[in-house]
């Protein structure tokens, strides 16, 4: 699991974001998906895949020298959710959206406010942050490109 120095940090940023949210440490996300963390809304949990989040940083960045800082980041990412007020609306108009782009264009907005969110908390003057931030948001934008 975690050290106690970084989870301590974690919580730490927690409680800076304001949020209430739940935490939860696990190795790996059931799915096929390659997620570092999940926002349940229901249950207004935040579940943190450690073994993923150390896979990303290892392919984002070759080595875990940036994974105290990755795993942050990922985390600020996931408040961002727990804390976006207009989430369950997005949600709903994903689950009505007509096209594959409307679609996309949903996840992408439900992604950036997450983001937006994660930098008010992290600062936009960290250059890691945005480097993850854009290589995370690339996939939802080359295919909202591909489907339009």
């Amino acid at each position: 699991m975690l050290e106690t120095g970084l989870k301590n940090r974690l919580y730490s940023l927690l409680e800076r974001s304001g949020s209430k949210a739940i935490v939860q440490f696990e190795s790996f996300f059931p799915g096929e998906r390659f997620a570092g963390g999940k926002y349940h809304i229901g249950t207004h949990t935040i579940t943190l895949y450690l073994e993923e989040i150390k896979g990303q940083c290892l392919q984002l960045f070759s080595s875990l020298d940036f994974f105290n800082e990755y795993i942050e980041i990922v985390f600020a990412h996931e408040i961002g959710h727990a804390e976006d007020k207009n989430l369950l609306w997005l949600a709903d108009q994903l689950d009505i959206a007509e096209t594959e782009t409307e679609r996309l264009g949903i996840a992408l907005q439900i992604e950036e406010n997450a983001w937006n969110f994660a930098e008010s908390v992290i600062g936009s003057d960290s250059e890691l942050f945005q480097v993850i931030k854009t290589h995370s948001l690339q996939p939802y934008r080359d295919q909202l490109l591909v489907g339009a």
